[in-house]
């Protein structure tokens, strides 16, 4: 008799729960999360498992993976979309929602999730990780300024950058304050720490872009340095999974939300929905095509324009759609940048 089964999984147990095809529940077990224990139950329960199901979550990846590796049939699906079916149940445990689910396997009424290499999650882990590492420095920098200018010390902007300024100030405007300059001293040098950190991040991830021919290729577009390339790369995973190249947009939240009901018809801002961290380096990306004296281009040309009309913000976020759209196209054709609009 065909099987469906559902995983609720959370970090130390799973919630299983196994329905025939007329939705009868026929067995239902909390076990350890260990895919080895979850195979097994599987397996004795549902020797004609069709679908097994387990939501998007932190160890989605890691169990899919495992479970896949073992043959079972298991499929990733999205928590937002199974959320919508599992609220309408009063009672929520995780043996209720294993049980929802199973259900939702059976009636096929899921949005599959892609499950991407284990090499596009290394990129995406080292890309995360720098964003962090920024941040801190960002911070660190903020705080400097905030705690010198309580004693009227402006930090400014002078040639040489933040190092060479906080020098200054620390050699020559601290002098009447040993305490803060002890302070500005023990930031700067977490700081340098970070930094030095920042760079590491950098040269592996220059590594990885000479090594990549997508990467390269991406790279000739204007604006698209390693980090986009790589971030954009990532998150794409293989060119093939967009029929359309006018997807990418919407897949990474760069597209209008739509409201339509009787009479009322209306856009909004964007969806914002996707990567986010993707949607950030496209963002800039777009920021420093449009900004920076970058060789002329059909894009910049038509960004410029939108932003005469619409302003400079709406103009980076259009550019920043179209630009991922180009990507994608450039990736599926294996085709360099156009920099001329009869080209284009």
């Amino acid at each position: 008799m065909p099987c469906f089964a559902a995983l609720d999984v959370s970090q130390k147990t799973t919630a299983i729960c196994v329905v025939d095809d007329a939705g009868t529940i026929i067995a239902e077990k909390t076990v350890v999360t260990c895919p080895e224990v979850i195979t097994s139950f599987l397996r004795d329960a549902a020797p004609e498992l069709l679908r097994v199901g387990l939501e998007t979550g932190p160890l989605a990846v890691w169990l899919w993976n495992e479970l896949a590796s073992r043959r079972l049939p298991v499929l990733c699906i999205d928590a937002r979309n199974a959320n919508a079916a599992l609220k309408m149940r009063p009672v929520k445990t995780d043996r209720n929602d294993a049980a929802g689910l199973a259900q939702i396997m059976r009636v096929g009424w899921f949005k599959q999730v892609r499950i991407k290499s284990r090499d596009c999650y290394q990129v995406r882990s080292l890309l995360a990780a720098r964003e962090t590492l920024v941040r801190i420095r960002v911070k660190i920098e903020n705080e400097l300024r905030g705690l010198l200018r309580t004693f009227g010390v402006l930090f400014g902007k002078r040639v040489g950058g933040f190092t060479g300024r906080a020098r200054e100030i620390i050699s020559g405007e601290l002098d009447a304050s040993p305490e803060m300059r002890i302070i500005a001293e023990t930031l700067m040098k977490a700081r340098a720490s970070v930094c030095d950190q920042i760079k590491v991040m950098d040269t592996r991830l220059g590594a990885i872009a000479r090594e990549s021919p997508t990467a390269k290729l991406l790279m000739t577009a204007p604006g698209v340095g390693i980090i986009t390339a790589l971030s954009v790369v990532s998150a794409f995973d293989d060119a093939s999974r967009f029929k359309k190249s006018s997807s990418a947009g919407a897949y990474l939240g760069l597209t209008p939300r739509r409201y339509e009901s009787g009479e009322t018809s209306r856009n909004g801002r964007i969806s914002k929905q996707g990567d986010k961290m993707v949607r950030k380096h496209l963002y800039e990306a777009a920021t420093t095509l449009l900004t920076r004296n970058l060789r002329s281009s059909h894009l910049k040309t038509w960004g410029l324009k939108l932003a005469k009309v619409s302003g400079f913000k709406k103009a980076r976020i259009a550019v920043a759609r179209k630009l991922a759209v180009i990507l994608h196209a450039m990736w599926k054709t294996n085709t360099s940048f156009r920099w001329d609009q009869s080209a284009a």
